[in-house]
């Protein structure tokens, strides 16, 4: 096999993460340790950068800097939301060739890889020889053939650490707390809160994803019930929540409001978590109902970011690089779990993560559609780590003595 000589350009697309310069670091490393590699670039602002060919020469950037960078949340090289389509694409290719680049890696989700695939089938049609690797990248977790995504690991300890701080507050001063978690179509970021719970009466009493429709009447229900129970209610609700039509209960407030990717807005307002409040408030009578919407907040927060996340993310990067200089290969970067708790890297045609996304597996969704079960638990506990210590005082009530 000849050695197939030029140039690496990486880009970085869609959500930033926690993690996400891990992974740019890792392939700008390693792409830089090849002879046969003559430059390493980097595209500002993902794929809008390529073809205005706004590029920085990472080949130039010293190792201190970059593994400062490595540790720094959010997208290093900037981000964009444009969403190629095949004559975008085919601008993509024209800057690599015009460049001589070899080797092209785009860190994002599913909408990424289908740039991959598109821009490597224009190479494969005009005869040029261009590796292109895509590296995986999504706080929502619902890329598909991997069993979980850089990105993810971090925003889940978020959650659940921005949850167990909620349960705590709701103990002191009880009523119902609705808290509204990114994830369109998948529920995995929402259901990781559910790591807030140690003791019996801890919530998230009541977690709602996307995977199961949601009815206003059960919702009440089980709202009700988990009231009466513990006296206080916490509740974890995914912004992307659908009814029995498949339809978003957000819709009911956006008017069917469109974003740059013709999905409905679901994000940038608070007014879902309105909604259900005042849904409580009404169907309830229960005067203490509050919500929040953790919004931009759980995607590239500071200083809570998991150790096992920021490890994965750098050796997806690592090993695109080592697939395509090395291996002369396409497609997208995996992670396959082995053992408890360990992981192996494998390439998967780019075909099978483009554009369609996964769910929540049915064993990790409770029948009732209110919660998750314990193999969600066993999956999300290793990729988040360890949480902070939560104690409740152990000591006894005091005999009263003027009650009567």
């Amino acid at each position: 096999m000849s050695v197939l000589e030029g140039k690496v350009l990486v880009a970085q697309g869609g959500g930033p993460t926690a993690v996400i310069n891990q992974s740019l670091v890792g392939a700008v490393l390693e792409s830089r340790k090849f002879p046969q590699v003559t430059r390493v670039y980097g595209a500002l602002h993902g794929v809008k950068g390529i073809v205005n060919e706004e590029f920085l020469d990472l080949t130039e950037a010293t190792t201190h800097n970059l593994e400062t960078v490595a540790q720094t949340p959010s997208s290093a090289l900037l981000s964009t939301r444009d969403k190629p389509d095949v004559a975008y694409c085919q601008e993509i290719f024209k800057v690599c060739k015009a460049h001589g680049v070899r080797y092209f890696f785009y860190i994002g989700g599913n909408d990424s890889a289908d740039t991959c695939r598109i821009v490597n089938a224009e190479s494969e049609k005009a005869g040029y020889e261009l590796r292109v690797i895509h590296i995986p990248k999504t706080i929502d977790n619902d890329l598909r053939v991997t069993d979980h995504c850089p990105g993810f690991g971090s925003a889940a300890k978020f959650v659940a650490q921005a949850f167990a701080g909620v349960n705590l507050d709701n103990r002191a001063i009880p009523g119902v707390y609705i808290g509204v978690v990114m994830g369109r179509h998948a529920g995995f970021l929402t259901a990781s809160s559910c790591l807030a719970r140690k003791y019996p009466d801890d919530g998230p009493h009541l977690i709602y994803v996307p995977e199961r429709p949601f009815v206003k009447d059960q919702f009440l229900a089980d709202v009700d019930d988990a009231y009466k129970k513990h006296g206080r209610c916490v509740i974890a609700v995914s912004e992307g929540i659908v009814d029995h039509n498949s339809r978003p209960i957000a819709e009911q407030f956006t008017g069917g409001e469109k974003d740059a990717h013709g999905n409905v807005q679901l994000s940038g307002t608070g007014a879902l978590g309105d909604l259900l409040s005042l849904w409580v408030k009404d169907g309830l009578k229960i005067k203490r109902v509050r919500a929040d919407t953790l919004g931009y907040l759980q995607r590239s927060f500071l200083g809570c970011v998991s150790s096992v996340d920021q490890h994965e993310a750098r050796e997806v990067g690592e090993k695109a690089a080592q697939y395509s200089i090395w291996h002369n290969l396409d497609g997208s970067v995996a992670i396959r779990r082995t053992g408890d708790y360990a992981v192996e890297y494998f390439l998967t045609p780019l075909a099978s993560v483009a554009r369609e996304s996964r769910a929540m597996p049915d064993e990790f969704l409770a029948p009732e559609g209110n919660n998750i079960t314990g193999s969600y638990l066993n999956y999300v506990r290793p990729l988040v780590g360890s949480m902070p210590i939560m104690e409740r005082i152990a000591a006894p009530l005091v005999a009263k003595v003027l009650a009567k």
